[in-house]
């Protein structure tokens, strides 16, 4: 017996959104508005959960990698947005530790705060920020269990040297949460432990 290879697949729809070297996010809010499209979009196509993410150079703007929620197209508890714009970049870069060179510095941008399980990804990926949109409590409001998370996990990531911004275009992230709670998307890790 062989086991099948795992292989997650954006949707075709996310080629539009391809890092181009030319164009470059200067803001925090640049950054989120990207992930957030992503996760209306994702919605909208019915391609998967309420979630973007982008991995992008701190000091250019420049996207590394973006990353939308698969849990349901690819049958994989584990491809959330956060994780899988992550792997993305690992690949780019040809490396697992995104910190392993000391330029250029890369933060991830997620359209809500992470997951327990995607706050353990953001300590050993490498990226030395943290950009987030609606909190932990926005995504539980519709639904979605989030894990046992430390009440401390904001210091505690930048007690390793990764800086984390919230509530960058929050509104308008919460926004995209509902539209899906409201259009009957799959609440696929509810059973609140």
């Amino acid at each position: 017996m062989r086991f099948p290879d795992v292989v997650l697949r954006l949707p075709d729809w996310v080629a539009a959104f391809l890092p181009d070297p030319d164009r470059a996010f200067p803001s925090a809010e640049d950054r989120m508005d990207l992930a957030v499209e992503l996760a209306r979009l994702n919605v909208e196509h019915g391609t998967g959960g309420p979630f973007g993410a982008g991995v992008f150079e701190r000091e250019s703007g420049r996207l590394l990698s973006l990353g939308v929620n698969l849990v349901v197209p690819a049958r994989c508890s584990s491809a959330h947005a956060e994780i899988v714009a992550i792997a993305i970049a690992q690949e780019v870069l040809g490396h697992y530790d995104l910190g392993s060179t000391p330029a250029p510095t890369y933060e991830l941008v997620a359209s809500t705060e992470p997951c327990a399980m995607c706050l353990g990804a953001v300590y050993w990926s490498g990226v030395r920020g943290l950009v987030c949109g609606a909190r932990d409590e926005d995504a539980r409001a519709v639904g979605f269990d989030e894990g046992p998370k430390p009440p401390d996990w904001v210091q505690s990531l930048e007690r390793r040297g990764i800086a984390v911004l919230q509530d960058v275009l929050r509104d308008r992230a919460r926004a995209v949460l509902v539209q899906y709670r409201d259009a009957g998307g799959p609440l696929y890790n509810a059973r609140q432990g």
